[in-house]
């Protein structure tokens, strides 16, 4: 009499389980790379998008800069100054006057900046100034920001 009957009744051809294991694997490792490629996917969509929004602040930023540039003797004899470049980007603002300090409006004035930023993406925004000298001090009538 055999001590281990049981071992020789189980055997694994007779059961249609044989390959079960390894088409899960295969499945889960598809299912795994796919989630991966996903994931890489939206990581480099939010880089380029991360990137775009830098490049649009330092132009503006820039911009900014270039038109307090511009306006920094606005009152006595304002200039355009030349523009300016960094690592960043250049900036540049002119600078335009009209009219009389003592009239009832005053004197009016014009003032551009530019922005363009440089690096893996590239940006230009402007600002546009606009007011008046009189009598009182400098009044900002209207500005405008666009990118």
């Amino acid at each position: 009499m055999d001590a281990w009957p049981s071992i020789r009744s189980c055997s694994r051809a007779r059961t249609n389980e044989r390959g079960i294991a390894l088409a899960i694997a295969l499945i889960v490792a598809v299912l795994y790379f796919g989630l991966i490629e996903l994931m890489l996917y939206d990581a480099s969509r939010e880089l380029a998008e991360a990137r775009r929004f830098r490049a649009r602040i330092i132009a503006l930023t820039l911009a900014e800069n270039g038109a307090e540039l511009a306006a920094r003797d606005l009152v006595n004899v304002p200039s355009n100054p030349a523009p300016m470049t960094d690592w960043q980007g250049t900036m540049s603002g002119d600078v335009s006057k009209s009219g009389d300090k003592t009239s009832d409006v005053g004197e009016t004035f014009k003032i551009n900046g530019t922005g363009d930023a440089t690096g893996i993406v590239e940006a230009h925004a402007t600002v546009y100034i606009q007011g008046r000298i009189d009598k009182d001090g400098i009044h900002i009538d209207y500005t405008r920001h666009s990118q």
